[in-house]
């Protein structure tokens, strides 16, 4: 695996936001599938649910927005790796340990770089400037 996404990438991808272009643009340049932890796909999920409940988005299009999101995983264009979550955790530790003080990084976003870290990844995707700087400052690249 060579990119991992965050949450604000992959909610662009299901729901329209004014990042949709570049992350669809993204994805065309990637040659294998985009692969999500589970954390990661509860939290998209659950934010897609959210945005329906604040009437930001209607609830059909959260509905159509998470079953494209299953025909994904089940055509395997998205791949839920097995993450070892108690070595995420522990390193999710030492990122907070290391970089928490002077950057106060929100507890999503450490987990999301950490199991980006633990599954071997060389690219977060995100648009958070926090979670990028997170990722930069871990030897992760960042896009889109």
């Amino acid at each position: 695996m060579n990119a991992y996404p965050d949450a604000s990438f992959l909610a662009s991808l299901y729901v329209q936001r004014e990042t949709t272009p570049a992350v669809r643009a993204h994805l065309a340049t990637m040659q294998e599938p985009l692969h999500v932890g589970s954390l990661l796909r509860f939290e998209a999920c659950n934010a897609i649910r959210r945005q329906a409940f604040q009437r930001k988005i209607t609830e059909g299009a959260a509905v159509a927005a998470l079953a494209a999101f299953d025909a994904d995983v089940d055509a395997g264009r998205v791949v839920i790796p097995p993450v070892e979550w108690e070595a995420v955790h522990a390193e999710a530790e030492r990122l907070s340990n290391t970089h928490g003080l002077r950057r106060g990084h929100r507890a999503f976003d450490v987990l999301h770089v950490a199991t980006a870290l633990t599954l071997g990844a060389k690219v977060l995707l995100t648009f958070d400037s926090g979670q990028a700087a997170l990722a930069k400052a871990e030897g992760l690249k960042v896009k889109p």
